[in-house]
């Protein structure tokens, strides 16, 4: 008996795709941006609270004006910071070469969980 063979790879050998790639560890800017209007905030708290001021202003809004600056400045160094990490790891890159792998099974366009 022979083995059934899919139309078109009768004596076909499937040769392998080669790519080169860069393989490095990129942060991601979501966490920096929110960590930075949290300090930023941070700072403004104990401006507004922590330091002597004018009386002839409330504490809330000293503190929500400060809110306002501090949080738009800490998020602005946040990403800062995220983008110099970023090209720090641009640099420490690594080379590595791939391959694809053909499937041993053929996709079917009925699939369970999809």
């Amino acid at each position: 008996m022979s083995t059934p063979e899919t139309p078109g790879t009768a004596g076909e050998q499937h040769v392998p795709e080669r790519r080169e790639v860069a393989v490095r560890r990129a942060p991601k800017y979501v966490p920096f941006l929110v960590l930075g209007g949290l300090l930023g905030f941070g700072v403004a708290a104990f401006l507004a609270y922590g330091l002597p001021g004018d009386e002839a202003y409330d504490a809330g809004s000293v503190f929500g004006f400060f809110m306002i600056l501090c949080g738009a400045g800490g998020v602005i160094l946040g990403g800062v910071a995220a983008l110099i990490l970023d090209r720090l790891s641009v640099r420490k890159a690594k080379r590595a070469v791939v391959e694809s792998v053909p499937d041993s099974v053929p996709d079917t366009g009925d699939q369970q969980g999809a």
